[in-house]
């Protein structure tokens, strides 16, 4: 049941993980043809990422720079519903080691556990996670090049099912 407190939160990255910054995809993968005065980068969405997603026992939350344009323009292309936005602070963290989102998300999730997808993950941030999280976490670093691929949701899906 989507919201229950027990289940895993799944932060989510827009730039990289969704939108790869490679070769764009091929047409018949692409979610929607480029279109004048629309982000060419639309076009590197992949259709299918939605579903995978979809099918993920955990709650999907946004958690991009893209914030709620996430909801309004990424999520109807992957056929998902709006989901819940991380806010980010506007002060920059002192610890110029971990990633600017690393604090946040911990913070958002309170204890739950759960799975970060992005692209800019180091160990820093695995380590302040192990050390500041009470929950189990899974950090996922995804190749900005391809984008999530199907190796990737293997990886997620095998650790949400784990636990």
């Amino acid at each position: 049941m989507p919201g229950a407190v027990n289940r895993p939160l799944l932060f989510l990255d827009v730039d990289g993980p969704l939108l790869p910054f490679g070769m764009p995809a091929p047409p018949q993968r692409s979610a929607a043809p480029p279109q004048p005065g629309v982000n060419p980068l639309l076009a590197r969405l992949d259709p299918e990422h939605g579903r995978a997603l979809s099918r993920l026992p955990c709650d999907l939350v946004w958690a991009t720079t893209w914030m709620d344009e996430a909801s309004k323009v990424i999520a109807p292309r992957l056929g998902l519903p709006e989901l819940p936005v991380v806010t980010w602070p506007d002060e920059d963290d002192a610890d110029i080691r971990l990633h600017w989102k690393t604090r946040g998300l911990v913070g958002w999730a309170a204890g739950r556990s759960f799975v970060w997808v992005d692209d800019e993950i180091t160990e820093a941030d695995r380590d302040w996670v192990s050390a500041h999280h009470p929950g189990p976490a899974l950090l996922h670093r995804v190749d900005a090049r391809t984008g999530l691929t199907a190796a990737d949701f293997a990886v997620v899906g095998r650790w949400l099912t784990g636990l």
